[in-house]
């Protein structure tokens, strides 16, 4: 049975695996951002509501009540991460989109010092900026000529999924499907006016629902419990999964073969996870203060 630190890390992979094919589904859709976004809301907050009324009896009042502003600050986060995250897919290159994300770890870990004061190791400072060059090696041929807009949404994704690693990680014991429901919830009510749904053809419709019945709402409750068990910064370590997942997906998918810096960045990229979590495992975890 896998506990405590390891835990975090097995969380974080599979959560950063699932999140992987948002990129497929967004391309696959190929439609307006609003539209995508919203009906990818849609669809998430009934999975994610769904969850938790089955797996929670407390009144929806009073687990909102335990911590408001915490769920508050969640749901806002996170609804403004996807909408950034939609629209940087189709206003660049993915490549360019991934390769921003990739910087997570850095800004995280930053924040995670800045706001929690939790301590960054060498060790994973060092698998932090190998991870970063891994991931540049994998998309280093193919930026093409990305459009300005697309990468400061990339951008302004990475900040506001890192402020959200750590208030997942400064309150561990808030209710991950509740949180990730009022997100998407409130993501749908920011779409809305904006959406076309009647001009939306039936791929979106089932790209936008595979997206937020399924992938994303696993990912996302598997990534956000990752902080409870492992801090900040060796969850975000993870995040460069996805990069590499993409490449992947668009390989198995659409085949387009990977090159050959394709499969040495994800080389370097498994080995510095690797080093960062496996081969620091018998370093004591220390919980920030409050958490």
């Amino acid at each position: 049975m896998i506990e405590g630190r390891e835990r975090g890390w097995a969380l974080a992979a599979v959560g950063m695996l699932l999140v992987s094919t948002d990129s497929f589904f967004i391309r696959l859709a190929d439609f307006d951002s609003w539209t995508i976004s919203f009906l990818f809301a849609c669809s998430s907050t009934l999975a994610l509501g769904a969850y938790f009324l089955v797996r929670t009896k407390e009144p929806l009042h009073r687990a909102f009540r335990r911590e408001p502003w915490s769920l508050a600050g969640l749901a806002l986060l996170s609804s403004a991460t996807q909408i950034s995250f939609v629209t940087a897919v189709n206003h660049t290159a993915v490549s360019n989109v991934v390769v921003i994300v990739a910087a997570t770890p850095i800004v995280s870990a930053g924040l995670a010092w800045l706001l929690l004061r939790e301590r960054t190791s060498r060790r994973v400072a060092i698998a932090i900026a190998v991870t970063v060059l891994g991931v540049v090696i994998v998309v280093g041929g193919s930026f093409g000529s990305p459009t300005l807009d697309g990468d400061l949404l990339a951008l302004l994704a990475i900040l506001l999924v890192s402020l959200s690693l750590v208030l997942w990680r400064r309150s561990p014991d808030i209710d991950r499907p509740l949180a990730l429901a009022l997100s998407s919830a409130t993501m749908a009510l920011i779409t809305a006016p904006f959406a076309s749904i009647g001009a939306a053809p039936l791929r979106v419709f089932v790209a936008a629902g595979l997206m937020g019945l399924i992938f994303n709402p696993l990912g996302r409750l598997a990534y956000t419990t990752a902080p409870r068990y492992a801090p900040t910064a060796e969850v975000a370590l993870f995040t460069p999964i996805e990069t590499v997942a993409a490449t992947i997906w668009a390989w198995v998918f659409f085949s387009e073969r990977p090159a050959a810096p394709t499969v040495v960045g994800g080389v370097v990229v498994l080995v510095a996870v690797l080093y960062g979590t496996v081969g620091g495992r018998r370093r004591p975890l220390v919980r920030p203060t409050g958490s």
